[in-house]
Formats: C-alpha cells, sequence, structure tokens
C-alpha cells in the first residue's frame, strides 16, 4: 500500500478555543516533523453559512477589510507560532472549497486542519463533517468538547500514525456524529 507523504500542513484560521487548540494541534504536528504550516484565512467566514461575500462589498470595505484582516491574523498566529518560523499565511478572496482545493493542487499542503466549534456547525456552507469526508486530502478536526478530541477523515485515519494520534482517543469522521459523553 502506498503511503501519502506530506511536507505541508493546512490550518484554516478561527479566532475561537476550538480554533487555538487545532493550531496548537498543526503547530505540534509541524515543529515535531520539520512541516511547513500554512495558515489559511478566509475574507469570508467558512465556518459562518450566512457570511457576506467580497462581492457583497464596496471596494472600500474590501480594502479596509483584507488590511484589518491580514493584519490581525499576522499579530494573532505570529504570537502563537513562538519561535518556529516555518509558518505562512494566506488571505483568500475566493470561495473556500475552491481556494482549498487549488492550494492542495500547487502542494501548499497535504494535510489540512479545522477547529470543531460543534456538533453542528458548517464549513463552507456544508457540515463540516460532510466537508471533511468529501474533501480529497487527510482532514484531522480538533473539539469540540476538549483539545485532545479528534476526528480523521479517511485519509487522515489511514495515517494515524504519523498524525500523532496512534495511541490517543480519535473517531473516524462520519455524517452522524453524535455527542459522546
Amino acid at each position: 500500500m502506498t503511503v501519502p507523504t506530506f511536507n505541508a500542513i493546512g490550518f484554516c484560521a478561527h479566532y475561537s478555543d476550538h480554533g487555538d487548540w487545532a493550531f496548537d494541534y498543526a503547530l505540534r504536528l509541524a515543529r515535531d516533523n520539520s512541516l511547513t504550516l500554512n495558515v489559511f484565512h478566509f475574507l469570508c467566514d467558512p465556518y459562518d453559512s450566512a457570511a457576506r461575500t467580497p462581492d457583497d462589498l464596496s471596494k472600500e470595505e474590501l480594502d479596509r477589510l483584507v488590511i484589518d484582516q491580514e493584519r490581525e491574523l499576522r499579530l494573532y498566529y505570529d504570537q502563537r507560532a513562538g519561535d518556529y518560523l516555518d509558518v505562512g499565511f494566506r488571505l483568500c478572496y475566493d470561495d473556500s472549497w475552491k481556494e482549498l482545493h487549488r492550494c492542495l493542487m500547487i502542494r501548499e499542503f497535504q494535510l489540512l486542519v479545522l477547529g470543531y466549534p460543534d456538533y453542528a456547525a458548517f464549513f463552507s456552507k456544508k457540515p463540516i463533517e460532510e466537508f471533511a469526508n468529501s474533501f480529497v486530502s487527510p482532514v484531522v478536526l480538533i473539539g469540540p468538547e476538549r483539545p485532545d478530541q479528534y476526528w480523521l477523515n479517511t485519509q487522515a485515519a489511514l495515517l494515524s500514525d504519523r498524525l500523532g494520534v496512534k495511541d490517543k482517543n480519535w473517531s473516524k469522521i462520519d455524517h452522524n456524529i453524535v455527542p459522546h459523553r
């Protein structure tokens, strides 16, 4: 069996405890394996199914949003990354589904890490579990109840030993995830 390799991790910014848990996991994995960590931030929040699109904004609103969000992104995650320097940032204008696939195709990442805010969360206008299962690369969701709660899509499950979760409690993502108590 061929085992996929990866040299870069993609992380979608989410300013929340769940996003911080996911970033911490992605950063730890990047550090431990000398990988690049690419932080993606979308002008239209992929976690908000009702988010405005850049097309809904005037040029002035869009210019201000780009400046503000890029500054916030770099300040927030540079500080969290500490002395780890192999971190890249991308402010994305396009639809998250299309942009993440494009970035995957040009090898900006081979593993995608997302915060999992709650069991009813959406990402890219679909239930987050559906997004993760339909995405073509390995995806790890972190949360929603605690920072050591890992959900892996089929592709990521094949790599569980390389993802630092082999001996930990992880679950395979399905479309009907129910809270584990």
